[in-house]
C-alpha cells in the first residue's frame, strides 16, 4: 500500500509545553468564568499510520483523510466552593480510506469513537481543572479478505474512561486548553465476534478565543490539535492492528451561562463590567502590576484592589452610576478616574493615563540683565557674567541665563571692555528664577593737553628777550629761555596770554586751542620811550 508522508507528531507536545510554560505567567488574567452547559462543533483533517501484523504478510498503510468531525456536549452544575459538578457526552467520526500507490482507493469508511460520563471542576483563579470518568466506546481498523483485496473490517473497544482538561485564562481574552484520557479495556472484539484486547490514549491541546458575546451566551473560534493511539490483537490468530491517529482542524465553541442581571437580588444595587486599560501618558505602553481600587461589592462601603495584567487591562465588576477608580503604580502619578456604570455585563472600555513623577527641583535660576547708564538704559550684548562656577555672556537682550545654581546668597561679576567692572550679589531660590539688573559705567580716559608755542623778541634790534609768560585761566606763569622760546600746555579751550619784559610795553594775545592741537605764536615787544 501507498505510504504517504507523515504530519509532525509533536505539534500536540509543543503546545502542552506550551501550556506548562505559559501556566506560571498568568498571573495577571482574569478569573474564568463558569459556563452552565456548552457545545463544542469541529471539524478538520486526520493523518493516520498504522499496520496490521498476523501470520501473512501483513499491511502497512498511512495517509491523510478530511471529513474528520466531532461533537461535545457538556452540563454543568455549581456544588462547594469553586467546585463544578457536571457530565459530558463526546461524539467523533473518523474518516478512513486506504489507497494503494497509484492513489486509488481500495477499502474504507468510517469509524465512530464516542464517550460519556460525569466530570467535576475546580477553578482556581485564571486556571480551571477538569477530570471525568465514564464509559468509552471506540471503532478501530482491522482488515480482512487478502485473498483479492483488503477490506476493512471494524474491531470494537468497550472501556472505562479515566479522562482530565486544563484550561488557562491569558491575556488579551485568549485561553489554552490541555487534554486527555486513557481506556481501561473492559471488553473488546472483531468482526465475527472473535476477542480481542486493546490499549491506547488520547491527547490534545487547544486555542481558544470568544468572538462572540452576548448576556446569556458565548461564541468562541478554536484551533485544535489531538493525537490518538490504539492497539488491538485478537487472542485467537494473534493477529495484531495499531494505529496512530494525528487531528487538526477548527472548532466552535457555544456556551451558556446564567443572566447576570437575573442573579443579582432585587433590593441589592445594580452592576456592570468596566474594563480599564492602564497606559502611560506619554508613549502609551501599557502599565503592567498597576494597582487598581474600586468599590466592593462585597462590602458596601469598603474597596477592593485589583492588579493589571502584563497588557496594562482589568476587568472591573462595579455598582451602577458613576464611580470612580484610584490607579497607581511605582514611579507615577497617582490618577481617579471616574466612570458611568450601566447596568450591563460590559461596559466601554476606559483607558486611564498616568504621568511620570517629576523630582523635586535641588536648585535655581539667576536672570541677570546688564545695561548702561541709568533707567531705561541701554543693552549691553556680549558681557562676560560669572556667578560661582557658572558663566555666561549676555545676549542682544543684554540678558543672561545662569541655571543649575546651589541656593543661597551668590557673588555675581560682571566685566565688558570699555566699562567699568561690576560687582553684586544676589540670592538664588531653590525651584525659581531670581533676577538681578546691573548697571555699568563706561570708562572715560584723560583728554591729551593742547600745546602753546612762542618766540619772544625785541621789536627794535630782533633780539632774544627774556620775558615773563601769565595765562591767567589756566594758572599758568613761566619764563622765556635765553633764546626767547616757551612751551606751555593746557587743556582745551580759549585762553589771554599776556608777555612782559624789562623795559619793553606788555602786550596779551587771545588764544583758542583743542586738546591735542598745537599752536605757534611769536611776539615783538616795543621798548618804553624815553
Amino acid at each position: 500500500m501507498r505510504r504517504s508522508i507523515p504530519l509532525t507528531d509533536i505539534l500536540p507536545r509543543l503546545l502542552v509545553l506550551l501550556l506548562a510554560l505559559v501556566c506560571s505567567r498568568v498571573s495577571g488574567a482574569q478569573p474564568l468564568e463558569p459556563e452552565r452547559a456548552s457545545l463544542r462543533l469541529r471539524y478538520g483533517l486526520a493523518q493516520r499510520e498504522g499496520q496490521q501484523v498476523d501470520v501473512g504478510p501483513g499491511l502497512t498503510y498511512a495517509g491523510l483523510t478530511p471529513n474528520d468531525g466531532a461533537l461535545t456536549l457538556t452540563g454543568w452544575m455549581a456544588g462547594g466552593v469553586g467546585t463544578w459538578l457536571g457530565g459530558q457526552v463526546d461524539l467523533q467520526r473518523e474518516a478512513f480510506d486506504l489507497k494503494d500507490a497509484q492513489s486509488v482507493r481500495v477499502t474504507g469508511g468510517s469509524l465512530a469513537r464516542g464517550s460519556v460520563g460525569p466530570r467535576g471542576r475546580l477553578f482556581l483563579g485564571p486556571v480551571r481543572l477538569e477530570l471525568g470518568a465514564g464509559y468509552g466506546f471506540a471503532q478501530l481498523p482491522l482488515f480482512g479478505g487478502f485473498t483479492s483485496a483488503p477490506v476493512l473490517q471494524r474491531g470494537v473497544r468497550h472501556a472505562a474512561l479515566v479522562s482530565g482538561r486544563v484550561l488557562v485564562a491569558l491575556p488579551a481574552g485568549f485561553r489554552l486548553e490541555a487534554r486527555g484520557e486513557v481506556p481501561l479495556t473492559l471488553s473488546a472484539h472483531a468482526a465475527g465476534g472473535l476477542k480481542a484486547s486493546s490499549t491506547g490514549y488520547v491527547v490534545g491541546a487547544a486555542l481558544l478565543y470568544p468572538v462572540v458575546r452576548r448576556e446569556r451566551w458565548t461564541g468562541t473560534l478554536m484551533l485544535e490539535a489531538q493525537q490518538a493511539r490504539d492497539t488491538m490483537t485478537l487472542e485467537e490468530t494473534g493477529l495484531r492492528s495499531e494505529q496512530r491517529l494525528r487531528r487538526m482542524g477548527l472548532a466552535l465553541e457555544l456556551a451558556w451561562r446564567e443572566d447576570v442581571r437575573a442573579s443579582r437580588p432585587v433590593e441589592g444595587p445594580r452592576q456592570g463590567f468596566v474594563p480599564l486599560r492602564v497606559v502611560d501618558a506619554e508613549t502609551g505602553a501599557p502599565l503592567a502590576g498597576a494597582r487598581v481600587l474600586v468599590p466592593s461589592l462585597r462590602t458596601p462601603g469598603t474597596s477592593e484592589e485589583l492588579v493589571t495584567d502584563a497588557q496594562g487591562q482589568v476587568r472591573a465588576l462595579l455598582p451602577s452610576g458613576t464611580q470612580s477608580a484610584r490607579v497607581s503604580v511605582e514611579g507615577y502619578e497617582e490618577v481617579t478616574e471616574n466612570a458611568t456604570v450601566s447596568d450591563s455585563e460590559e461596559n466601554a472600555p476606559v483607558q486611564v493615563r498616568l504621568r511620570k513623577k517629576v523630582a523635586p527641583p535641588t536648585t535655581g535660576s539667576l536672570k541677570v540683565t546688564v545695561v548702561q547708564g541709568k533707567g531705561g538704559g541701554v543693552p549691553l550684548p556680549g558681557v562676560r557674567v560669572t556667578a560661582g562656577a557658572a558663566g555666561l555672556r549676555t545676549d542682544m537682550r543684554g540678558e543672561a541665563l545662569l541655571e543649575a545654581l546651589e541656593p543661597g546668597p551668590v557673588a555675581v561679576s560682571v566685566e565688558a571692555p570699555g566699562f567699568r567692572p561690576a560687582e553684586e550679589a544676589a540670592v538664588v531660590v531653590v525651584g525659581q528664577v531670581s533676577e538681578l539688573r546691573v548697571v555699568l559705567s563706561p570708562v572715560r580716559s584723560r583728554p591729551e593737553l593742547a600745546t602753546l608755542l612762542g618766540q619772544v623778541r625785541s621789536a627794535r634790534s630782533g633780539r632774544p628777550l627774556v620775558a615773563t609768560v601769565s595765562i591767567p585761566q589756566a594758572k599758568l606763569r613761566t619764563r622765556t629761555d635765553k633764546a626767547g622760546g616757551f612751551t606751555a600746555r593746557v587743556r582745551g579751550g580759549t585762553y589771554r596770554i599776556t608777555l612782559s619784559a624789562p623795559g619793553h610795553v606788555s602786550q596779551t594775545k587771545t588764544v583758542t586751542v583743542r586738546d591735542g592741537e598745537q599752536a605757534i605764536f611769536n611776539v615783538d615787544l616795543f621798548p618804553r620811550g624815553r
